[in-house]
């Protein structure tokens, strides 16, 4: 069952492209919504007068609108497989200043890991100018495995370090402030048990996640339960981000775990 280059790239380049476009829709209903990242706040944060000039323009209205409408173009031909260095450049730029304009992030990892899909895609085609296609690819799925298992690795060990996930009580706290509201009394996961089972099982999976690269079938069965896991965190938490941001390194991981 491994995989092979053409097919993880062209993976990758749909499950990116299609969490981009997610993302850029979000954003364009969002847009009468934000006051959090409110431009007239913000610009007295940037120190630097030429600077806040440029990000003035940029941030007006109408421009900061048909950025969001051209990622979303961007995001659409990197689905179909018609994006090319300059949209990879182009996207790389727009998750910056999204970032920037969001004074850093918008959805915490979510946004950090699509920096990192970004990121990868922008190597392959960098690269691609320089030395051998194939090699450029390589060279970005590996970026962008090894980025997505260190997340799994660090949140995991964090996890293992702390009495309150050991023990099961950061589960039920989560689960608390869920958009469902609080656990009901009689919910499962407010069995001591229950939440310490659950809470072992995400963390012992989570720290083990590099072992995905040992073996394809192994990536596959890690992959596999990680969009269970983020499934979940978009049923509780209502963050749909974080399963397509995570799900898009998939095929990265199990190319690499292939060769």
């Amino acid at each position: 069952m491994n995989l092979d280059l053409p097919l993880a790239i062209r993976a990758f380049e749909v499950l990116l492209g299609w969490s981009l476009l997610l993302q850029s829709i979000e954003y364009l209903r969002l847009r009468k919504l934000d006051r959090v990242g409110d431009w007239r706040i913000q610009r007295a944060e940037v120190p630097n007068a030429l600077v806040r000039e440029v990000l003035e323009m940029l941030y007006r209205p109408t421009l900061y609108t048909c950025m969001l409408w051209l990622r979303g173009a961007l995001s659409l031909a990197l689905m179909l497989g018609q994006a090319g260095a300059g949209s990879a450049v182009l996207l790389f730029l727009m998750a910056l200043l999204i970032l920037l304009r969001w004074r850093g992030a918008f959805n915490g990892g979510s946004d950090f890991m699509t920096l990192v899909g970004l990121t990868g895609l922008l190597l392959a085609h960098v690269l691609g100018l320089f030395t051998d296609a194939a090699n450029a690819w390589r060279v970005a799925l590996w970026y962008v495995t090894v980025q997505s298992l260190s997340s799994y690795f660090v949140s995991g060990w964090v996890k293992l370090m702390r009495p309150e996930w050991r023990s099961g009580r950061a589960l039920t706290v989560f689960l608390d402030n869920a958009v469902f509201g609080p656990l009901p009394a009689s919910s499962i996961y407010r069995n001591p048990h229950v939440a310490m089972l659950c809470s072992w099982g995400f963390t012992l999976w989570e720290g083990l996640f590099p072992l995905a690269l040992l073996d394809v079938r192994l990536a596959a069965m890690f992959c596999a339960i990680a969009a269970v896991f983020h499934f979940l965190v978009y049923w509780f938490f209502g963050l749909n981000r974080f399963f397509w941001a995570w799900l898009s390194t998939f095929p990265a991981i199990l190319y690499c775990a292939s060769v």
